[in-house]
């Protein structure tokens, strides 16, 4: 599925595709296990807090991220410990937390956010791949705040095809309707210019850009800068991925970010707490 990309193995072509067709098969297990109306009642008994809000102000704010795994760098952590990752966070002056909970390829689950939830009153991400409506009211019934949708994975022919065969096909201005509907925010992640117009027509009012290319797992920082300039000024930007210390911070807020996004460089920390300071320090 897809074209040929020069340079780039089948098996990096279809990560992406590979990894929305595990969190539809998890999705699936879980749907099962509770009833519809005790599900309901687990969604109300949450009041999300403001995500987007959180990330407003002067300087630049940090989301920080917990993964105990990833696809291409293996295991990050072998001492996995969610409550206690969030605890330090909070100490260290993060705006909001992000929690990947994706099985499969990054070792996580619905329950992480549970925990960080009672360890933390910050605002948090539910990081997936997120193609179907329940997965988006799941979020909110863990003690998420937010939910990441990657236009990729809806729209592309990589994985949305999968998306749809599975039983997904919402387009990503009716899962931001959803999302809306139940109350939690959007960060909306994109790689390219078409995916950047696609978010900011579609309405996204938080877009976070992935450095990150996932077909050939290259960084660019320079990505930020350039796709900054399609995104209305009323949209908040996130900068995703390979952020390792103050100077990148630096070089992508001045490019425009509101706000970073960074999972392994804290994860790989001694003290997590201290490196969120040291990302920001410049701007103290």
């Amino acid at each position: 599925m897809g074209e040929n990309l020069p340079g780039v193995t089948q098996d990096q072509k279809d990560l992406l595709a590979r990894l929305v067709v595990e969190a539809r098969q998890d999705l699936q297990r879980r749907r099962a296990l509770i009833a519809s109306d005790q599900f309901e009642r687990a969604v109300a008994l949450y009041t999300p807090k403001d995500f987007v809000g959180a990330l407003r102000g002067p300087g630049l704010a940090v989301i920080a991220e917990m993964k105990q795994r990833t696809p291409t760098m293996g295991v990050l952590v072998e001492d996995y410990r969610p409550a206690d990752l969030a605890h330090a966070y909070t100490d260290g002056g993060a705006a909001a937390i992000s929690v990947l909970t994706h099985m499969a390829g990054f070792g996580g689950r619905p329950e992480h956010v549970l925990a960080a939830r009672a360890a933390t009153d910050l605002p948090i991400l539910r990081k997936d791949f997120v193609t179907d409506p329940y997965e988006i009211a799941e979020a909110r019934a863990a003690g998420a705040d937010a939910v990441l949708l990657i236009v990729a994975a809806i729209t592309s022919p990589l994985a949305g095809e999968v998306a749809r065969s599975a039983g997904g096909g919402l387009g990503l201005r009716e899962l931001l309707a959803v999302a809306r509907s139940r109350g939690v925010a959007a960060l909306v992640e994109v790689h390219d210019e078409g995916e950047t117009n696609i978010a900011v027509e579609a309405g996204a009012e938080l877009i976070g850009v992935n450095h990150r290319d996932l077909r050939t797992f290259e960084i660019d920082l320079g990505l930020t800068e350039r796709l900054r300039k399609l995104i209305p000024s009323s949209i908040l930007v996130v900068a995703e991925s390979g952020i390792k210390d103050a100077d990148d911070a630096r070089r992508v807020y001045e490019a425009g970010a509101n706000a970073i996004l960074v999972g392994e460089a804290l994860m790989r920390a001694e003290k997590p707490e201290l490196r969120i300071k040291e990302l920001t320090a410049w701007s103290r």
